[in-house]
C-alpha cells in the first residue's frame, strides 16, 4: 500500500500542460458516435516522467529487500559498540589477558572477519542486544571501530540457541563454561529441551553439566576460571567432595596473591587439592592424666571415630559401652537445658 500511495502522490504532484498547448488525444470530448459516452470534458491530469516512477519503485524495491534481508539476517550492518549490551546470559567467561590482546592484534592487523549477531533490544529502543561475538565486541571498542552485525528478529529461545550452537561450533567452550551456562538457562526457566539444543547434547550430559554447576558454588567457579583442560571427570570429582567446611576453605584461598598469579588450570588444581585435603580428616590422640596415650579420635564433617588401645587400657572399651545409656542421657539432658 506504501508503495501505491507514493506512486499516486507523485502523479498528483506532476505539472499540468499550459492554457495554450495543444489538447492531447485523451483529453478530446467524445465523439457523437458514441452515444453512451458522456459528451462532458473531463479534467486532463498530467502525465509524469517514466523516469521519476522508475526510480522511486527502485528505491522502494531496496528499501523493502534490506528490510528482508535484515529480518532474516542476511545483510551486514555497521554499529556503534556503545549501543550494544551483552546476552542477558553470558555463556563464556573472562578470557585471559594475553587471548583478549592475541584479539585486538588480530583484529587491527587484518579487520573484522566474522561478524556479530544482535537483536533489537526487546525493552530499550534504538540499541541491540548481543547473542554471539562478545569478545569481538570489547576488542572493537577499545580499538574505536565500528562493529560489523547481523541484525535478526530473535525471542529470548532462539537467541540462547544461537548463543550457544555458535560457540559449540566456533570455540569449543570447556566443559564448566558449558555447565556454568547450562546451569544459569535452567535457572532462568528455560527447559532442557531449549537447552540441550543450544549445547548440542543429549538429555544425560546435560543432566551431569547442570549436576556439577549445581554443587560447586558459582563465586567458586568463577575464581576458578575456564580451566579449558580440566575435563568432565575432575570437576565431577571435585563436586563430589564439597561440602561447606571446603567452601569455607577455598574461599580463604582465593584471597592470596599466590592464588591470583595462577592460570585457570593451576587454581582448579588448587582447588582440588585444598578440597581432598579438608576431606581427609586428622586423626588426634587422646592422653590420660597418667600419661598414656589410650585413644585417638577422628573428627569428620559426618561422623567422630573413637579407637581405644587395648594394651594400654584392657578393658576400658567394655567399661565405657556400659555406660553409654548414661552419659548420652546425661548428654541430652545438657543440650536439653541449654536450648531453654
Amino acid at each position: 500500500m506504501a508503495r501505491l500511495n507514493l506512486l499516486a502522490d507523485l502523479i498528483d504532484e506532476g505539472t499540468a500542460p499550459a492554457a495554450n498547448q495543444p489538447v492531447e488525444q485523451g483529453d478530446r470530448p467524445h465523439k457523437v458516435d458514441r452515444p453512451f459516452a458522456s459528451t462532458d470534458k473531463r479534467p486532463s491530469r498530467p502525465t509524469p516522467q517514466l523516469g521519476t516512477i522508475t526510480q522511486t519503485v527502485d528505491v522502494l524495491a531496496r528499501a523493502e529487500e534490506m528490510q528482508r534481508q535484515l529480518s532474516q539476517g542476511q545483510t551486514i550492518v555497521e554499529l556503534d559498540p556503545a549501543d550494544l549490551d551483552a546476552s542477558f546470559v553470558p555463556d563464556r567467561m573472562a578470557p585471559s589477558e594475553e587471548d583478549h590482546q592475541e584479539l585486538l592484534r588480530s583484529i587491527r592487523d587484518r579487520g573484522q572477519i566474522v561478524p556479530v549477531l544482535v537483536r533489537p533490544h526487546p525493552t530499550e529502543n534504538g540499541r541491540y542486544q548481543i547473542a554471539f561475538g562478545h569478545r569481538r565486541v570489547r576488542a572493537l571498542k577499545e580499538l574505536s571501530l565500528k562493529v560489523k552485525a547481523t541484525v535478526r528478529n530473535l525471542t529470548d529461545e532462539e537467541l540462547v540457541v544461537a548463543q550457544g550452537q555458535e560457540n559449540n561450533a566456533r570455540t569449543n567452550l570447556s566443559f564448566i563454561e558449558r555447565a556454568r551456562f547450562a546451569k544459569q538457562l535452567e535457572d532462568r526457566k528455560f527447559t532442557r529441551e531449549v537447552i540441550s539444543q543450544s549445547l548440542c547434547i543429549d538429555p544425560g550430559n546435560l543432566s551431569r553439566l547442570i549436576s556439577v554447576a549445581s554443587s560447586i558454588p558459582l563465586d567458586i567457579i568463577d575464581a576458578i576460571g575456564p580451566a579449558p583442560s580440566i575435563g568432565q571427570g575432575r570437576w565431577m570429582d571435585l563436586s563430589a567432595s564439597m561440602d561447606n567446611r571446603a567452601h569455607q576453605k577455598v574461599r580463604k584461598a582465593f584471597t592470596s596473591d599466590d592464588f591470583q598469579r595462577l592460570s585457570s588450570d593451576a587454581r582448579f588444581q588448587f582447588v582440588l587439592a585444598q578440597v581432598k585435603k579438608t576431606e581427609r580428616a586428622q586423626t588426634e590422640a587422646w592422653t590420660a592424666n597418667d600419661g598414656l596415650k589410650v585413644a585417638k579420635y577422628t573428627r569428620g564433617d559426618k561422623k567422630f571415630q573413637l579407637t581405644l588401645d587395648e594394651k594400654l587400657a584392657p578393658e576400658f572399651g567394655n567399661f565405657l559401652l556400659a555406660k553409654l545409656d548414661s552419659l548420652y542421657s546425661e548428654f541430652r539432658a545438657q543440650a536439653h537445658k541449654s536450648e531453654e
